[in-house]
């Protein structure tokens, strides 16, 4: 009447919805992907790095200068030590604690006697870094898959109400 096409109540439905944002199956997909990748990461890296930490907590200890410093929690860190009379850089696992210290840190590491290049710092070998980090991520994959069962019933209470 005042000249004004008039979009009705579906369509006023349906601008209020592409206006509020990525619909439950957006949610569903994307809280889906996030929960396997949480969940991979705790069962797939976290563990494991569990594991190996521990499996060094009889090896052979000694005195060792930070080589690399960086992100130690990540695994990019390296130390270098004497072993068998030679000098040995090896590679800190994932889930390695110590933060960022600075390069040339003293610090204990216990490494396989077999294969000195195998090692990790003594305050690391109970493996309670990684746990930590594998249950929070754990934790965010229950998470995510609670969402997801959220938006997925959403999406089949529109379909049923649709």
């Amino acid at each position: 009447m005042d000249g004004t096409p008039h979009t009705g109540a579906v369509g006023t439905h349906r601008q209020r919805t592409a206006a509020a944002g990525p619909g439950p199956r957006a949610a569903l997909l994307a809280s889906l992907v996030l929960a396997l990748l949480l969940g991979a990461l705790s069962v797939l890296v976290m563990l494991p790095a569990a594991r190996h930490l521990r499996s060094l907590q009889d090896g052979e200890r000694v005195r060792a200068t930070l080589h690399t410093g960086g992100a130690c929690m990540a695994g990019h860190c390296r130390v270098e030590f004497e072993a068998g009379g030679r000098t040995v850089v090896a590679d800190l696992p994932a889930g390695s604690g110590g933060g960022r210290s600075p390069t040339g840190t003293r610090l204990t590491v216990r490494y396989r006697a077999d294969d000195p290049r195998v090692a990790a710092r003594e305050e690391d070998v109970g493996g309670g870094g990684a746990i930590v980090l594998a249950a929070m991520s754990g934790g965010g994959a229950l998470l995510f898959l609670t969402i997801s069962a959220a938006a997925a019933l959403s999406v089949a209470r529109r379909r049923h109400d649709g």
